[in-house]
């Protein structure tokens, strides 16, 4: 059988076992930060949003995903390359370096951005009520709430007047994030220094300088490359026995101190129930910016015997979880 026959018959098979009529699933491009296994309860979340709309992975619609590895610089090639395969919306989920790569990429392409910061601020949207063009998404109020992490720290480290702030450079919000955090201190009398980390391997330093330093503790700014490597920073928490704070819940659960930040299980799961709108044909242009306004405290009880610190009644009792 000569070759150009095979590929007809092969046609011919094909079109006889696909119904008339029949269409493709649609196809979401999902750009994150991360990699898989750290982005797997968002993941997990964002999938609970889809299946409300009727959108069930590898059975109604498929995804195709790019993985930033916590390389910032990547995200604007990587969301390209979605771009380039026509997908039917992307979404962009973990933070604002991640819209804002999504962003530059298409003008055309239906985007659905979840993120801690604000994106009129951030220029990602025009506006919240009508955002207008190709993006629209969840916000939630985790980087609006970094000052709230310094006051409760300085609550548990009564008496102490000097904290570490912990900055990514690297993070489109760190600038907003750290005039926040300087107008807490002067409100509350408090003198910050400020350590900045865009690797892992930078970690272990700055916790080894603010132990040098007799901070009364450490306070992480609101970023995705903070927030997803809660354990190792819990680890090195427990190593160099230094009260912290971050925006994850991860942390404590993991044996760090405490965590204040907003709800990542809801804005991954609304950004889920949006991708699924735009599927059924919305536009972005009309579909308001969701405000997730749920921000968590979580406390580990152990992390603060062992620190030989103490929580004031007042953050026990609004404590949405209370690690023992």
């Amino acid at each position: 059988m000569r070759r150009r026959d095979f590929i007809a018959l092969a046609g011919s098979v094909a079109a006889l076992t696909i119904p008339a009529g029949a269409q493709a699933s649609p196809v979401i491009g999902y750009l994150g930060s991360e990699t898989p296994e750290r982005y797997s309860s968002r993941l997990a979340a964002f999938r609970e949003g889809l299946a409300q709309l009727g959108y069930v992975e590898g059975r109604t619609v498929n995804i195709e995903f790019r993985w930033g590895e916590g390389r910032y610089n990547d995200l604007p090639a990587l969301a390209k390359e979605l771009a380039a395969r026509n997908v039917t919306v992307i979404v962009a989920a973990g933070g604002a370096e991640v819209a804002l790569a999504a962003k530059s990429a298409t003008t055309k392409i239906p985007v659905v951005f979840e993120m801690g910061g604000d994106p009129v601020a951030l220029r990602v949207v025009d506006s919240l009520s009508r955002p207008g063009g190709n993006l629209t998404g969840v916000s939630s109020l985790s980087v609006e709430v970094s000052r709230k992490r310094l006051e409760f720290l300085q609550e548990v480290r009564a008496g102490r007047n000097v904290f570490a702030v912990a900055i990514n450079p690297t993070s489109p919000t760190s600038g907003s994030q750290l005039k926040n955090l300087y107008a807490a201190a002067d409100s509350l009398g408090l003198e910050l220094i400020v350590l900045k980390a865009h690797s892992e391997e930078e970690f272990n330093g700055m916790f080894t300088a603010v132990t040098e330093m007799r901070a009364g503790g450490l306070v992480f700014s609101s970023d995705p490359y903070f927030a997803y490597r809660s354990p190792q920073l819990a680890a090195l928490a427990v190593r160099h026995a230094v009260p912290a704070i971050t925006q994850s819940r991860d942390f404590p659960i993991a044996g760090g101190l405490m965590s204040y930040g907003g709800d990542f299980n809801q804005s991954h799961r609304q950004s889920g129930i949006y991708a699924g709108r735009v599927l059924k044909g919305e536009k972005t242009s009309d579909m308001p910016v969701q405000h997730v306004t749920k921000v968590e405290l979580y406390i580990n009880l152990k992390a603060a015997a062992q620190l030989g610190v103490s929580f004031p009644p007042s953050l026990l009792t609004s404590a949405d979880g209370v690690i023992e």
